[in-house]
């Protein structure tokens, strides 16, 4: 076994490789950008590199700087966690001229399987069911045009190189295809540094199944269960669990046995995953081969108690595998999802910034969180936005998705805006409860999934305001040096008339001031014209428990000088802030005269000129930020004043784009 290792990443995965090194006493090198020099993989490694600027391209993709670092501390081995350069043919060829072990596979079977198509052409030469579409080496936008043509619609574009959902479009007729071709050979550069493309038939309303495999260096190749991952939004995998609901043992062992010669056919040794796409009639087709370790390796590592780290490392020291196919045995149903910092009801627009508050569930049998970031911690612009992946375990599925909702709930993250919200609402859907989500579904119906302007009810603000009342009691009363005096007390008692208070909580930008008689857990309060009396009130930090006009109540919340937490009887999460009690400023809405950038990020393609007449959500510029396209449109119709920006400009946030003239 290696004695030191060399971790070629950042964030939760660097971290999560970190702890399975220090179990097995492996001591760990971090390499680190100058935007992570106070990240969190830096402080667990026992020692910690800089290899440059915090772009990728200037740190994390400089393979130069790596083997530099790794020779300099001694690595043995290099792991290079996934994206990034796990799946580099040049750095994993680099690594065994350097006399340092990638642990990862070969060098040849990442070229062999880097390219969707020539991972096509050889796959058909080993049997494995395969989308009909073209994968050859032409590339002339009239000839892409023909094949699409002949494979009929729709049909799917797909970068040749890459994955994880980058330069993927949905054709559906032929007017559609030469800007969707160009869309994506856009993103396919940006992403990969490779413009060629592959078309597929599309399969309508197909499920994502995919396979882990690993292999050995004595020439053993097994498959470790599936993992399903068809609840996606633009190509992005959202939820993903083992085993999957829709898969019957026949159709779980050919598809295993397809996966095991997949792996077999590019000599695979290590850690990989093959992809199918399934047909509702259960007929799978190859989608691709990722050569490395996946995001939701978690759950294949719960249901079957390994630790697919530890069986890389064993395997890249030319250890043989630890089981053989008939050992693997999965128990119970796990499931993961990921936390970001985005915006879901903004077109999950990527955020950054300070995590003021990371409050998450705390780790059990049935819990588990990998993460690279706590609180205090910033998420910058420069990388995925991730902040944890939240994995849940149960004997049953039914069981996972309660567990699930449980750890949600009990999510807290204030700073940059977050996803939980709608991963509550993902974890309730029907079509998630029932297993019958397919790859397109959360696109076809994301407003379902989406918060909508549904105010709190009245018996939640009161909740709510009680909780606060209680909060400022116990904070005014702690501070007091003197507990016994009256004038200690926060409960707004006056000489002469009852005293009166008023908390005011903000919700999606309206007000909702609560009028307060009372303290000590005992109040009258009036929202408008809605009154309730509550008696008995007692919080514990986590749950409110009280008598509500005589009706006794629990509620989880948690409340604090800035904000009150707490969901709705079905399940539907309120941040309210706390808001001044007798100021109120509302935020301007941006004016319609002017396009903003969201955030920082390169401007790909500029689509408005000075003069233009254009329409209300008309697409105008292009951006692209925190690996992803964003679309910026025309807030009204009207006519375009200036253009700030150009095409491969990189532009700060709140820059101003696009001015309209005055109407």
């Amino acid at each position: 076994m290696f004695e030191r290792v060399l971790i070629a990443n950042r964030g939760e995965i660097a971290c999560r490789v970190i702890r399975t090194c220090r179990r097995l006493g492996i001591h760990t090198v971090a390499v680190y950008s100058e935007a992570d020099k106070d990240a969190q993989h830096v402080r667990l490694a026992d020692e910690a590199w800089p290899i440059g600027g915090p772009r990728p391209a200037d740190s994390y993709l400089r393979g130069d700087a790596i083997l530099d670092a790794a020779k300099r501390s001694g690595a043995q081995a290099i792991h290079p966690g996934y994206g990034f350069l796990s799946e580099n043919t040049a750095f994993a060829r680099a690594c065994a001229e350097a006399g340092i072990a990638f642990i990862g596979p070969r060098p040849e079977s990442i070229d062999a399987m880097g390219s969707k198509a020539q991972a096509k052409a050889l796959m058909e030469k080993h049997d494995v069911p395969l989308v009909p579409g073209y994968h050859g080496e032409n590339q002339e936008a009239d000839f892409l045009a023909a094949q699409a043509a002949k494979t009929g619609f729709p049909l799917m574009i797909k970068a040749a190189a890459g994955g994880g959902g980058k330069g993927m479009r949905i054709v559906r007729g032929a007017a559609e295809f030469a800007d969707a071709l160009a869309s994506a050979q856009r993103e396919a550069a940006s992403s990969f540094g490779d413009t060629r493309v592959i078309l597929e038939r599309y399969v309508e309303h197909p499920r994502h199944i995919e396979f882990q495999v690993f292999g050995d260096t004595h020439g053993r190749v097994i498959h470790l269960n599936e993992r399903e991952c068809s609840a996606q939004r633009r190509y992005q995998k959202v939820l993903e669990e083992t085993p999957s609901p829709f898969l019957t043992p026949e159709r779980r062992k050919a598809m295993g046995e397809a996966a095991v010669a997949a792996a077999k056919a590019v000599d695979y040794v290590g850690a990989g995953t093959v992809e199918f796409i399934v047909a509702q009639d259960g007929e799978f087709f190859f989608m691709e081969m990722n050569t490395r370790l996946q995001v939701e390796h978690p759950v294949t590592e719960l249901t079957l108690g390994l630790d697919l780290v530890e069986w890389q490392l064993r395997v890249a020291a030319g250890e043989p595998l630890p089981l053989d196919q008939e050992q693997v045995r999965a128990h119970g149903h796990a499931i993961e999802v990921r936390l970001y910092a985005e915006d879901p009801d903004q077109n999950f627009l990527p955020g950054s910034g300070k995590l003021q508050t990371l409050r998450l569930p705390p780790p059990s049998p049935h819990v588990r969180l990998d993460g690279g970031v706590v609180e205090g911690d910033t998420v910058t612009i420069f990388y995925d936005p991730m902040i944890a992946k939240l994995i849940v375990y149960d004997a049953t599925r039914a069981q996972a998705l309660q567990r699930l909702r449980e750890a949600l709930a009990a999510c807290e993250i204030a700073g940059p805006k977050s996803n939980v919200g709608f991963l509550e609402r993902l974890a309730r859907h029907p079509a998630v409860v029932e297993g019958r989500i397919d790859t397109g579904y959360l696109d076809r119906h994301l407003d379902e999934f989406l918060a909508g302007a549904a105010a709190p009810a009245d018996r939640l603000l009161f909740a709510a305001a009680t909780a606060a009342l209680l909060h400022d009691e116990r904070g005014t009363d702690a501070a007091a040096s003197d507990p016994y005096s009256p004038w200690a007390k926060a409960d707004a008692w006056r000489i002469g008339h009852a005293g009166k208070r008023i908390v005011a909580l903000a919700w999606r930008e309206q007000r909702h001031e609560i009028e307060a008689h009372g303290h000590d857990g005992d109040y009258r309060l009036r929202h408008g014209d809605a009154a309730c009396d509550v008696r008995g009130a007692r919080h514990d930090g986590e749950v409110l428990s009280a008598r509500f006009d005589g009706e006794a109540l629990r509620v989880p919340l948690r409340a604090d000088a800035l904000r009150v937490l707490l969901h709705d009887a079905d399940g539907q999460r309120y941040n309210l802030a706390r808001a001044a009690a007798f100021a109120w400023e509302s935020k301007d809405a941006a004016g319609g005269n002017q396009v903003i950038a969201p955030m920082p990020g390169r401007i790909v393609l500029v689509k408005a000129r000075p003069g233009d007449t254009v329409e209300q959500g008309q697409e105008l510029l292009v951006m692209e930020a925190m690996k992803m396209e964003l679309a910026l449109k025309a807030p009204r119709a009207g006519t375009i004043d200036s253009v700030s920006a150009t095409q491969g400009e990189f532009v700060e946030a709140d820059a101003v784009l696009v001015r309209f003239a005055d109407a």
